[in-house]
């Protein structure tokens, strides 16, 4: 027996050589070839639209023949039923013609196929390189750094400064290159910290060597691949720095402002209390010293003998009795700040208080040949302690009358409003300095003491009468020029009563 191979005997069966059937390949492949290669360079939806065409325009030439073959036929059956006296030549010229129109209509269906197939001719990649243009162009716009990947980490695109961020203008920065290695460049010479991440997404924030701070954000896309976002947060952390070591600062300051006022409250309290008791335990050897001296002035148990010892003893018991006040003014203000002499409430009328200073200093102000005078009434009516009040007003205008030379003038006024009063002393006396005014603001500064140093007076009348108007709800301010004379203003609260009516 012939082997098959000599046999001609295929791998498709008897009749089809391997020789034959090689040859029917290779002119397929020579057909195809062309077909190929269009296929891989015109866009598909090109080809769709082509192949559309064509097959409309076949379909089209295949029904007109099948329709002209038939009118033919319906025109032969015809000549023969009428007796035509020569059929065979008519139905050739009667199809000759037919075959003509559908030759030309075929060709003019064929050619509105190509044009068709022409107008929307696209190459492969055009749309796609027209819609990578236009992402890029978005990506531009963008003002941080963006990068997108493919699912096999290779980069597809991203913007200019992304790859400003990646210090490459090289490969690492052209589509086609590998996420890790273009993380290891942005990574090289700092630290990365992350900052969250989870299934999809992560963030990262990046130190690098030239003091920069980057925050990488990664998501992912629809697509399968993921987007990486760069964002430049170095001037951020800068300023969330500064605002924390500023917070530090200001918790630091407030700390230690606080341990200070407790230490100075600590110290005033101490204070107080120690001029409380100091005065209080120095009253009662003095009040045995002015009495003893009254009692020896009076030569109740016989003469001194020395008439001068009338004038030790007198001069004895007048410092005692100035040391007495000096020391009962020092107790009273001790008990005033720390708060253990409480005010009375009681209703009265200013002007009362006012004419009663008046009439305790006016004696005083008229030996001096000082004008005391009383301002208009005001009709008001408020609730407080009279006697302290009174004592804050008397020390004003005793103050006022000690240091207003011969021929000066003081007025003693009032002034109601709806909220509240005003008391106002003036005196055309010496004035303070701004130095002086700033002092008497100062417990225990004593910042009048070198205008008493020629005077009478334990320098403590300011202080005192600004306790009181501070424990009465209300503020004391001065108001000094020198030479020119002093204005000291106290307003006081009405504190639920209002403007009296006519007693």
């Amino acid at each position: 027996m012939r082997s098959a191979e000599t046999s001609g005997v295929g791998a498709k069966g008897f009749g089809v050589s391997d020789r034959g059937h090689g040859r029917a390949v290779a002119l397929a492949g020579l057909l195809l070839r062309p077909l190929r290669k269009l296929a891989a360079e015109v866009s598909p939806v090109t080809l769709a639209i082509g192949a559309t065409a064509i097959l409309a325009a076949i379909l089209s030439v295949i029904v007109d023949l099948a329709r002209t073959t038939e009118d033919e036929r319906a025109r032969q059956n015809l000549l023969a039923q009428i007796g035509a006296s020569a059929p065979e030549a008519l139905t050739d010229s009667v199809s000759g013609t037919g075959l003509d129109g559908v030759w030309w209509r075929g060709t003019g269906a064929f050619g509105a196929a190509f044009l068709l197939m022409g107008l929307t001719y696209r190459r492969r990649g055009s749309a796609s390189q027209g819609a990578m243009s236009h992402v890029e162009g978005l990506l531009a716009a963008i003002p941080f750094g963006v990068a997108c990947w493919s699912r096999a980490g290779r980069l597809v695109v991203c913007n200019e400064l992304y790859r400003a961020r990646l210090d490459a203008d090289g490969p690492e920065g052209q589509p086609g290159a590998s996420y890790h290695a273009s993380v290891k460049r942005l990574v090289h010479g700092g630290s990365m910290r992350p900052l969250s991440e989870d299934d999809d997404s992560r963030m990262l924030e990046l130190h690098r060597e030239d003091g920069s701070c980057l925050k990488i954000d990664e998501r992912p896309l629809a697509t399968g691949g993921f987007v990486t976002l760069v964002t430049d947060v170095t001037e951020r952390r800068r300023t969330d720095h500064l605002l924390a070591s500023i917070r530090e600062e200001q918790r630091l300051l407030a700390r230690r402002y606080h341990e200070e006022k407790l230490r100075a409250e600590a110290a005033s309290r101490s204070k107080t209390s120690f001029l409380a008791h100091l005065s209080h335990d120095i009253r009662t050897p003095l009040n045995h010293i002015i009495g003893f001296a009254d009692l020896m002035h009076q030569q109740t148990y016989g003469p001194l003998g020395d008439a001068r010892y009338l004038g030790y003893v007198e001069a004895m018991k007048l410092s005692g009795e100035r040391l007495l006040s000096f020391f009962a003014s020092i107790l009273d203000l001790a008990e005033l700040e720390s708060g253990r002499k409480p005010l009375k409430q009681e209703p009265f009328f200013v002007d009362d208080l006012l004419a009663a200073v008046a009439r305790r200093f006016f004696g005083q102000a008229q030996r001096a040949s000082i004008a005391l005078s009383l301002g208009a009434p005001c009709g008001a009516k408020l609730m407080g302690d009279r006697f302290s009040l009174e004592r804050m007003v008397g020390n004003i205008v005793e103050n006022a009358v000690r240091f207003t030379p011969h021929g000066g003038r003081i007025t003693v006024s009032a002034f109601a409003a709806t909220d509240g009063v005003v008391l106002e002393i003036t005196d055309t006396g010496i004035g303070m300095s701004d130095e002086q005014l700033a002092n008497l603001s100062q417990p225990f500064a004593f910042g009048d003491a070198a205008l008493t140093r020629d005077h009478s007076g334990a320098g403590l009348g300011i202080a005192i009468a600004r306790a009181i108007a501070e424990l009465s709800g209300g503020r004391l301010a001065i108001d000094s020029r020198m030479a020119l004379g002093t204005t000291v203003a106290i307003s006081l609260p009405l504190r639920g009563v209002g403007r009296a009516e006519a007693a």
